[in-house]
């Protein structure tokens, strides 16, 4: 008995030696919030499946703490700017457009936006000096021997890492402004005639007019990226490499593009071969709630419970909104469990409770749940969608607007301005999304979509890392668009050619006509003078 235990033993360790042995070497690129919401499960499946994962992670960081137990390996690495510069910079970001913009002319958001841009690309080259030029960070990465670089391109420079330390790389993003990442470095298609421009809230279905703006959107924030982001950005990377070097090209190099979006959620589009759609990495099967949560939601009876929160980055809002909400809320018969970190407002009914935290995903999957009211982030519209519950979006900032109008045009959703909000009109779209039926059977309706899949996405995902690993990247599935100029893209080239030749048979064919019309006439003069 004890030899066929030693035995089992042996075989366990050599199975398992040999299954560490055939995983890979991850290298992950630093990222935030919730983009590291919607790596991290991937990475925890990489590791279930005998990968090896190292995570960059700078010594500032608000979301990351490496201090905590994890199955990640952290390679922390040392940035020239304090934590205070970072809430700084967020703070300004939140307070401009959540308050500044309805008091600002159209010419004074831009000069704000575009300063915006600058002190957000100013901290993205201090991330990249703390890797690409510390020479002990380096060494580091290039004795890892990695297989790949999984990166979220929210922050520039995995790209450029991946290149010199001769690793395939895959990329992991929900989208960039107008798509500007992807048309140009990715070369995926975005005809703006039927693909709205990301943040440009329109749909797939527009009129003229919406069409026009729709290439306008385009053109201008090329314009305005190529003047602020490229411009410097092919600087940095010059210096790095020591050559002249676009950026963007370096970017397009990327062996897969994994977008966290799906048609669930975003609307047809044209995709290539090396562009996979996963939308929904992080969402999962409900777990039981704590028990004094599970107390609360049950007592809410045949009515149900709604669940309401803004989001992680704003922990406040003013008194005045507060009441509002607070006064919308107790007028409903559901329970309400509000994730707030703000002062209680003074008409808080006794139908609501305010937390701190809440267990988002396990809330919108328990059975008792009717509505979600949400800020309109995309991690939690995916939850909303995978547990087929219908919202009521109040949008604050960024790419929260035209997230809502996604799904309120899908059928699943009412959006509330937050700026002009009152406590009727917050009442009236819970009332809505909760008593008319259509928003609840759109909401089943984009879940059953979510599901009905080959593969979950995170399964998905975690296979088109594990194929550029096993292939030594996937330069097989990268498009020839990327060796063409923008002219022979379009193929004006072609055109150029065609209505140059166009024109040279025009002009041949009126020279041939003027020439046998003086022919004509020449000889016609001459038969009338012999005739006289």
């Amino acid at each position: 008995m004890e030899l066929r235990q030693h035995l089992s033993l042996c075989v366990l360790l050599v199975l398992c030696t040999t299954w560490s042995a055939n995983g890979g070497n991850i290298l992950v690129w630093y990222t935030e919030g919730s983009h590291w919401i919607n790596i991290k499960p991937v990475l925890e499946t990489l590791i279930n499946r005998g990968h090896q994962v190292t995570v960059l992670v700078p010594t500032v960081s608000m979301f990351m703490n490496t201090s905590e137990p994890s199955r990640f390996h952290y390679e922390p690495f040392n940035v020239s700017f304090s934590m205070e510069d970072m809430k700084r910079f967020l703070e300004d970001f939140l307070h401009f457009s959540m308050y500044e913009m309805d008091q600002m002319s159209y010419l004074q958001i831009y000069i704000r936006f575009m300063n915006l841009m600058k002190n957000n690309l100013y901290f993205n080259f201090k991330y990249l000096d703390g890797v690409l030029k510390s020479e002990t960070m380096m060494k580091k990465l290039k004795q890892g021997n990695y297989d790949l670089l999984l990166a979220d391109p929210i922050y520039l420079g995995s790209d450029l890492t991946a290149e010199i330390l001769g690793i395939p790389l895959v990329f992991t993003l929900r989208f960039t402004l107008a798509h500007n990442f992807e048309r140009h470095c990715a070369q995926l298609p975005a005809p703006p005639s039927f693909v709205p421009a990301a943040m440009s809230k329109l749909t797939d279905k527009m009129n003229f007019s919406e069409r026009l703006w729709n290439f306008l959107f385009y053109a201008l924030n090329d314009i305005v990226l190529n003047h602020i982001l490229w411009k410097e950005a092919d600087k940095y990377y010059s210096e790095i490499k020591g050559k002249p070097t676009s950026a963007c090209e370096v970017m397009g190099r990327a062996d897969i593009w994994l977008m966290r979006t799906y048609w669930d959620f975003d609307f047809p589009r044209p995709f290539l071969p090396n562009s996979q759609f996963v939308g929904g990495l992080h969402c999962r099967p409900a777990k039981p709630l704590p028990e004094d949560m599970e107390e609360f939601v049950q007592s809410s009876g045949d009515a149900g419970i709604v669940v309401f929160t803004l989001g992680s980055l704003v922990k406040n809002i003013t008194t005045e909104k507060g009441n509002i909400i607070a006064s919308a809320l107790a007028q409903i018969p559901q329970k309400v469990l509000w994730r707030y970190a703000g002062e209680k407002p003074d008409t808080l009914g006794a139908n609501t409770r305010i937390y701190k935290w809440i267990p988002q995903n396990d809330l919108l999957g328990h059975p008792k749940t009717r509505a979600f009211i949400t800020h309109g982030g995309t991690n939690g519209i995916y939850e909303a969608i995978y547990h087929g519950v219908p919202m009521v979006g109040i949008p604050m900032f960024a790419d929260q607007p035209e997230n809502m109008i996604h799904m309120e045009t899908k059928g699943a959703a009412v959006i509330v301005d937050y700026k002009s909000m009152k406590t009727e009109g917050l009442r009236d779209a819970i009332n809505a999304v909760i008593n008319e039926k259509m928003y609840k059977e759109n909401a089943l309706r984009l879940s059953i979509i979510h599901h009905d899949r080959p593969t979950s996405p995170r399964d998905e995902a975690v296979f088109w890392i594990e194929f550029t690993m096993r292939n030594k990247g996937a330069k097989h599935l990268r498009v020839q668009a990327h060796e063409l100029t923008w002219y022979q893209y379009h193929s004006l080239d072609v055109l150029a050619f065609l209505l140059a030749v166009i024109l040279l048979l025009i002009l041949l064919f009126t020279k041939t006509c003027s020439f046998c019309f003086y022919k004509y006439c020449d000889r016609k003069k001459k038969t009338k003078r012999k005739a006289e």
